[in-house]
This record gives C-alpha cells, sequence and structure tokens, in this order.
C-alpha cells in the first residue's frame, strides 16, 4: 500500500494517469472507494489521459455504466445509485473485460464480480483541494506501485 496527499484536482488526475503507466497487465480492475466528493471520478480522468482518452470523462452516476475509446477499453461505472444491480444490468460483461480498464466507483454494490486480483483506491476528502489517497492491490503485489 501506498499513500499519497494530491494537493489539487490536477494532482489527483495526474496520480490517475501514472497509475496506468505503471500498471501491470496483469490488472484490469480498479475499485474507488471514497465519499462523495472525494475525487474518484477525477482520478478516473487521470486514467482516461493515460490511455489516450480525449472526450470529456464525467460520472455515469444516473447512467450507470460510460465507456470510452482510446488505446484500450475504459469502462467507467459510478453504482452509487444502486443496490445488487450487477447481474440485472449485464455488467460483469464490462467488469471482467480482461481487454480493457474497468473502473468501479463504489464497488460493494457488486462484489459478487469483482475478479480477486484487482487495484483498490481510497480517496478521502481532506479539504477543499486536498485528497488522501491510497493505493494497494488484492493480491499484496505492492513493487509497482512504489512507481508511482
Amino acid at each position: 500500500m501506498r499513500q499519497f496527499i494530491s494537493k489539487s484536482a490536477n494532482e489527483t488526475i495526474q496520480l490517475g494517469k501514472k497509475l496506468i503507466d505503471n500498471l501491470p497487465k496483469s490488472y484490469h480492475v480498479i475499485l474507488l472507494n471514497g465519499d462523495l466528493s472525494s475525487g474518484k471520478t477525477t482520478f478516473t480522468k487521470g486514467i482516461g489521459k493515460a490511455l489516450g482518452i480525449t472526450s470529456v470523462i464525467n460520472s455515469p452516476t444516473f447512467t450507470i455504466l460510460k465507456t470510452y475509446q482510446g488505446t484500450k477499453t475504459l469502462n467507467h461505472l459510478d453504482l452509487y445509485r444502486m443496490d445488487g444491480i450487477g447481474l440485472d444490468f449485464d455488467l460483469e460483461d464490462y467488469i471482467l473485460d480482461e481487454d480493457a480498464i474497468s473502473v468501479i466507483e463504489w464497488p460493494s454494490q457488486v462484489e459478487e464480480l469483482i475478479p480477486q486480483k484487482h487495484v483498490l483506491v481510497e480517496l478521502k476528502w481532506l479539504n477543499e483541494t486536498d485528497r488522501e489517497i491510497k493505493i494497494s492491490t488484492s493480491d499484496g503485489n505492492s513493487d509497482w506501485i512504489k512507481k508511482i
């Protein structure tokens, strides 16, 4: 696990970009945990930037899922308003797509669909600009995180 303090939205975006720049190919699911306004979608913008996505990335709170095309597909899921809907909405196909990066906000809504190997990013609101961001992996492999 590695902890960061982001002092701005731009730093949060850069951290998301650095995560993807160093992400081993064996990881394709990134879970984002944090309260409302903690920076989950801002972090996802950095992921999109690293994947060469030029379209605007915004929260799919009301649409559940947005898919973006870049050097690799980005599946961005925001499950804040959902409760156990993963199987009903066929989200499994998006979450388990190993040819894409799947970013899941509020992942507790689909725990049964999350692959055993994933990255966990925990974001905490500190003040208007600052965020505490912790990055860890489900399998304890954190050597690559040191490069971020």
